[in-house]
């Protein structure tokens, strides 16, 4: 539950992977006290890494974490179904505490087909348990009514990642969030916390995981002032950062690189891995001006 903060894949000029900057950037998050970590998600790229990367990466996770006692799960995401089932089995020995996957990707599953694939997944995982990372960009958005569906046919589905909604979609997935752990975007927290929502992954974290946990703390004390502090961030993400992906067609995860490098809390640099673009850095200091105006808050160095 709560913030939890994304590892973000640090690439050197050749598109190497900067693996000292990797295990800072736990130590950092660590540091900056979030709720837990974890590998593979969209800024991870891992859809873009061998499999011996994807091992190195995991380790280094699983060991800083643990170093530091600080919750962790690996994402064992791949667009292939039998892929994304080999890094899970590999990786069972570092004991996450929950594996995030994403349905398979290439055609859009039906429901027999997910159904079979989570099972299977949860099978292999047992006993820790999945996360689904259900994105908007996903070949199948599912609804609320069919999350609650996938909840019963597998027990061992405890959370799931999604886009959140309106008053209408909150209120059908009331009674799913007794039952499950529901994680919405960052900069939809608060207003996900007051409607049951356990957490998020965040894109604010990759602003600044300090920042971000900051704000998390403030909703469970003072969750009218964490709200106004939601509608600065939704601001500052629908006129300075959105537009990047809604209208220049970076990939998300450009969006959260540069969110790092705006926040300066790493030496991460806004490097994607071919073939995708990343955002120029020198777009940086306007965002950083923009991100003081509106957010000041999220950029404070609370965990130095």
């Amino acid at each position: 539950m709560g913030n939890w903060g994304t590892l973000l894949l640090p690439l050197n000029h050749d598109d190497s992977i900067d693996w000292v900057l990797l295990e800072e950037e736990v130590e950092i998050m660590a540091a900056a006290g979030v709720n837990g970590i974890y590998s593979n998600g969209t800024a991870g790229e891992f859809f873009n890494q061998t499999e011996d990367e994807f091992d190195r990466i995991q380790l280094i996770l699983a060991q800083t974490c643990e170093r530091h006692g600080v919750a962790f799960q690996v994402g064992v995401s791949h667009m292939s179904p039998i892929l994304s089932l080999e890094r899970l089995k590999r990786i069972k020995a570092l004991r996450p505490g929950a594996v995030q996957v994403i349905l398979p990707d290439w055609f859009p599953v039906s429901e027999p087909e997910r159904v079979d694939f989570l099972k299977r997944m949860e099978e292999e995982a047992h006993p820790v348990g999945l996360v689904l990372y259900n994105p908007p960009h996903a070949k199948r958005v599912l609804s609320p009514k069919e999350l609650e569906t996938l909840h019963r046919e597998v027990p061992n589905l405890v959370g799931i990642k999604v886009a959140g909604g309106d008053d209408r979609w909150y209120s059908a997935m009331k009674s799913l969030m007794t039952q499950i752990s529901v994680f919405v975007p960052g900069h939809f927290l608060a207003t996900g916390y007051s409607r049951g929502a356990a957490g998020s992954y965040s894109n604010v974290a990759c602003l600044h995981p300090g920042g971000a946990q900051r704000w998390y703390e403030q909703m469970k004390a003072d969750l009218p002032a964490a709200l106004d502090l939601e509608t600065r961030i939704q601001t500052f993400m629908s006129r300075f950062v959105a537009p990047y992906i809604t209208e220049k067609s970076y990939m998300n995860g450009a969006v959260d690189k540069m969110l790092c490098v705006v926040g300066g809390w790493s030496g991460m640099t806004p490097r994607m891995r071919w073939p995708h673009r990343w955002i120029p850095e020198a777009e940086a200091p306007e965002l950083r001006r923009r991100a003081a105006e509106w957010v000041p808050e999220l950029l404070a160095y609370w965990y130095l």
